[in-house]
């Protein structure tokens, strides 16, 4: 009775107090905080944390208040940090088994549909990860060797900033095609011009959406994707620039299809078409065209961003610290001289050479935060429990800035990776391609491009400021964390 003349009474802004009320005691028990699960900073109603920034600044602050393991909530969905090189070894090298999977990103989702190397799980990651992995190894191993077609491409590359007559020039498309020329061989069995415009644009939609995917609006998307599918804004371009370029992959798979000979196999796609025949039986394993397309995508995008980016880096320290680059030269004129180009063999000779090219990727720090990985199983970490299915991200960039690790984190620094004796030493809390089973599969192909690109064009050339417009040091915050754009002297030695 009571009740029924408590609604009989209510106007209209009765009712939508009542049911704002309905709904958020609904949220508050639906997202009720996990018994012993990681802390973090309270989060509003329906939204959650999404204000809270991930950029690494202020996951530092919130490791100092919480923890090395703490947790923020988009939306409904909690997600475990883990920060510091002790507790990110413990989660990806100790509990080798309990990070492996992929949880669901809504604004990839879309395009790689949970297929594909980097954002698969379970069976079907095994099996596209395993032949990705034993393609590479062939290509390397084989007559045309990673390595040759390094150099070759490295040859290009000084060509190409020799015509530049040392005016000021970007050099940021150049060296991104150089790059993503290695990993075309390997899957496309060519290399690409860099004149070519339909390449470059692919360079230029790839960079857009990489860094476009790392602000916050975007991120919007993973919280309310019904809703932002509806509504205009930066992940509509991401959206946008992934399918033109799988526009452009898609044709080159096409002209595959028309010249494919089975018994003579060029390349990834072609080993590739060859392997759907042999796993016709076996659905389970995705050897299918829609799977090949992503993996494409997999490959082009992690064989280009990062290692592209690293070298960019690398021209503006060297800008920035002049007499680390001097150092550099003379130990390449010494062990190399300028008759013959760097090789592997050379790397072992060049102890100071590598230790900077190592500092390069610490200081650049270019993916900050890794790939987002799930709990496989119920998972106990620094005493907390984290539940199966829970989306983890390992902070790599507090492994590669830990005060306890490096001797000092925030100063660009060769002596990191150098003993008393000037000889290179390995550092363990050295992860810029992750650790685990989820570590970087291009990890071998990307050390060989960073050594033979960077010393090949020390060699060459002294890298110089514009006078007056020395390259910032600031990042750029995107899903990589890339150098500002700049302009730059290639001076010929």
């Amino acid at each position: 009775m009571i009740f029924q003349a408590l609604v009989d009474r209510m106007d209209f802004t009765g009712w939508l107090l009542f049911v704002f009320l309905m709904l958020l005691a609904i949220d508050v028990v639906k997202n009720w905080r996990p018994r012993n699960f990681p802390p973090g900073p309270w989060a509003l109603p329906f939204l959650g944390n999404i204000f809270t920034g991930v950029d690494y600044k202020t996951l530092e602050k919130l490791t100092q208040e919480y923890g090395p393991v703490f947790s923020l909530r988009r939306g409904s969905e909690r997600i475990v940090f883990i920060s510091g090189y002790k507790m990110v070894k413990e989660a990806l090298v100790s509990q080798l088994d309990s990070f492996v999977d992929r949880p669901v990103v809504p604004l990839f989702h879309r395009i790689f549909k949970g297929l594909g190397i980097a954002l698969s799980s379970g069976y079907l990651w095994k099996k596209q990860r395993k032949f990705a992995n034993t393609h590479l190894r062939y290509f390397g191993e084989g007559q045309k060797s990673l390595e040759k077609y390094i150099q070759v491409e490295s040859s290009f590359l000084c060509e190409a900033f020799k015509e530049e007559q040392g005016r000021p020039f970007n050099p940021q498309y150049t060296i991104t095609t150089a790059v993503s020329n290695i990993i075309s061989s390997v899957v496309f069995g060519h290399r690409f011009e860099y004149s070519d415009q339909s390449f470059r644009n692919v360079l230029e939609l790839d960079n857009e959406a990489v860094v476009l995917a790392g602000s916050a609006q975007t991120q919007l998307y993973d919280v309310f994707p019904g809703l932002m599918n509806y509504l205009p804004g930066p992940h509509q371009t991401v959206h946008a620039n992934y399918f033109k370029i799988l526009d452009f992959l898609q044709k080159e798979i096409e002209k595959h299809q028309e010249q494919w000979n089975p018994d003579n196999p060029r390349d990834y796609i072609d080993v590739y078409l060859a392997e759907m025949e042999k796993k016709k039986e076996d659905p389970q394993a995705g050897f299918n065209m829609e799977t090949l397309l992503v993996c494409i995508l997999d490959l082009i995008e992690a064989g280009t961003e990062t290692v592209a980016t690293t070298l960019r880096w690398g021209l503006v320290f060297m800008m920035n610290y002049p007499e680390i680059q001097e150092k550099v030269q003379a130990e390449i004129d010494r062990v190399i001289g300028q008759s013959r180009q760097p090789t592997m063999a050379d790397r072992p000779n060049l102890p100071y050479t590598d230790a900077v090219i190592h500092e390069i990727q610490r200081f650049g720090n270019v993916l900050p935060t890794g790939f987002p990985k799930m709990a496989s199983k119920d998972t106990t970490l620094a005493g907390y429990f984290i539940p199966k299915g829970t989306p983890i991200s390992t902070i790599l960039s507090s492994v590669l800035l830990d005060k306890n690790e490096w001797a000092t984190p925030d100063v660009f620094n060769p002596e990191h990776f150098l003993n008393s004796e000037g000889q290179f030493v390995r550092r363990e809390a050295f992860l810029p391609f992750s650790a685990g089973k989820r570590a970087c599969l291009g990890e071998y192909l990307a050390r060989m491009e960073l050594f033979l690109f960077f010393a090949s064009l020390l060699q060459r050339f002294t890298i110089t400021p514009v006078p007056g417009k020395m390259p910032s040091m600031e990042v750029v915050t995107g899903f990589t964390y890339s150098p500002k754009a700049f302009k730059m002297l290639a001076v010929l030695r």
